[in-house]
């Protein structure tokens, strides 16, 4: 079998101030747009975190309609990494 045989091609260079050298204005918009949607939901995500965790310190507790001190203390250590937790997350 033979090798195919391969050419350089040059394309012209497009004239100044075809549409070939700057994106259209909409895909600038559209771009502007997504990278404020992300970030947006970046901190959405956060308080998902924070939703969720606290959500699940409440429903322990819920859980537990007669505790004792022994399960008292356990919860309180929880609800405490919680919140440490949700600092951590805040902080920065």
């Amino acid at each position: 079998m033979a090798a195919p045989k391969f050419e350089v091609v040059q394309d012209d260079p497009p004239a100044a101030g075809t549409a070939a050298e700057t994106p259209p204005r909409e895909l600038g918009l559209l771009l502007l747009a997504l990278k404020a949607l992300s970030q947006r939901a970046i901190a959405a995500l956060a308080d998902l975190f924070f939703l969720a965790t606290a959500a699940s310190a409440w429903y322990l507790w819920y859980l537990t309609p007669n505790p004792d001190s022994r399960q008292i203390v356990s919860l309180t250590i929880y609800a405490a990494f919680v919140l440490a937790a949700n600092w951590l997350v805040r902080r920065k």
